[in-house]
């Protein structure tokens, strides 16, 4: 299928291009967390002592966060379809040179260039606020974040699965594979990207998280709900194993990565507010998701007497989490199209530091307090979240009441 059967400039964006950059943005985010469930394959089969192996993950997000800062913001500068094509490519590179690693360094090295590759991911999301109308924008987003949240979700599954079969490398093999087959497919699908461009240096791009932050409301706004929302989400994913397999349920390994397929119900939510967002209800479903969220953690705090209360709130809270994001990506990209990439790498940035504060905190709060803790903990980054929403709609509300009278 050629390209201009797939999209026409005049029309946006077509369905059947969307349905392929979420495929590829499923598949790149994965490579993120492929390796979480190996871990301790990875540790006995190269001799890696379990206080190191921690760094695997870190050194793939590390990447990751250092892509969102010095390749993400690229798109603003050089066709996007190229950027996307290299990306994609240079995982594929990245996952072979892990399946040939024999070393700690050479491994560390290879995930960090697997993570850095991978923030392809938000060039898609770019390239898909970019190339959309403002009517379609919306809808267009939540599908690739719904691919998103699929790749995120049964990266773990496969992982674990193949290494049964095959051994762990097998899940690289397979990723670099992917990656080469994505590679060609998306630059022979993709229309050279034809959203004007200002002059923008390289360096301005970079740090324009911080300009963002110092002087743009809406995106300083959404940034920092996003902040605390990745927060309470990582509060229950990285904590969720502690409770799972400890004294209160003490569950094998296989069984706890199944709960997170509970969390697919997240790709209904972001299709839906996509759509929504595209109608003018951001705020709405900001507001609406953000209470959902706050009360998913009521649920959740059951889980040391029912898994069934616990399988419903990660239902509740995944889908609160995946509406709030697409409508904020939404947002902060209507009318400055043409620095979609810097302005969503930046606000990816948030959400990394986000995930990372939920999931370095929750640990020494389970160790002390238990799941109770974890709980509150969650519901108190959930409450402040809803809070800064609150008050950015408070001042709103009453900037414009000045206004009138």
């Amino acid at each position: 299928m050629s390209s201009d059967q797939l999209t026409k400039s005049t029309q946006g964006i077509s369905r059947t291009l969307v349905l392929l950059l979420a495929g590829v943005a499923g598949f790149m985010v994965s490579n993120i967390y492929y390796g979480q469930p190996l871990l301790e394959r990875i540790s006995a089969d190269m001799d890696i002592s379990v206080a190191s192996i921690g760094w695997i993950v870190a050194s793939s997000q590390a990447g990751y966060l250092l892509g969102l800062v010095l390749l993400v913001p690229l798109g603003d500068m050089v066709d996007r379809r190229k950027l996307i094509t290299v990306q994609v490519a240079a995982s594929a590179v990245g996952a072979f040179a892990v399946t040939l690693a024999s070393s700690q360094t050479a491994l560390l090295l290879a995930f960090a260039l697997l993570g850095l590759a991978s923030s392809v991911v938000q060039t898609i999301v770019a390239y898909t606020a970019a190339s959309s109308t403002p009517d379609q924008r919306g809808g267009s987003i939540g599908t690739v974040t719904a691919g998103v949240v699929s790749g995120l979700i049964l990266a773990r599954t496969i992982a674990g699965g193949m290494t049964e079969l095959w051994g762990w490398r097998s899940v690289y093999v397979f990723a670099a594979a992917a990656g080469a087959v994505l590679a060609v497919a998306a630059f022979r699908a993709l229309p050279p990207d034809s959203c004007a461009r200002g002059e923008v240096r390289y360096w301005r791009a970079v740090t324009s998280v911080v300009v963002l932050t110092r002087r743009n409301p809406v995106f300083r706004t959404r940034a920092l709900i996003t902040m605390l929302l990745f927060a309470s989400f990582g509060v229950l994913w990285s904590g969720m194993s502690l409770l799972l397999s400890g004294p209160a349920w003490n569950l094998p390994p296989g069984i706890v990565g199944l709960f997170g397929l509970a969390g697919l119900v997240g790709i209904l939510a972001a299709s839906k507010a996509g759509a929504a967002a595209d109608r003018g209800w951001g705020q709405r479903v900001t507001g609406f998701s953000l209470v959902a969220l706050l009360g998913s953690w009521l649920t959740l705090s059951l889980a040391n007497w029912s898994l069934l209360w616990f399988i419903a709130g990660i239902i509740v809270l995944d889908a609160a989490v995946q509406a709030v994001h697409v409508s904020s990506q939404t947002m902060i990209v209507a009318g400055a199209e043409e620095s979609a990439s810097s302005i969503i790498g930046s606000y990816m940035v948030f959400y990394s530091v986000g995930s990372a504060l939920g999931a370095a905190a929750v640990a020494p709060v389970f160790d002390v307090w238990g799941w109770t803790g974890a709980s509150v903990l969650g519901a108190g980054f959930a409450l402040l979240a809803l809070a800064v929403w609150g008050t950015d709609r408070l001042r709103r509300h009453s900037k414009h009441a000045g206004g009138v009278g």
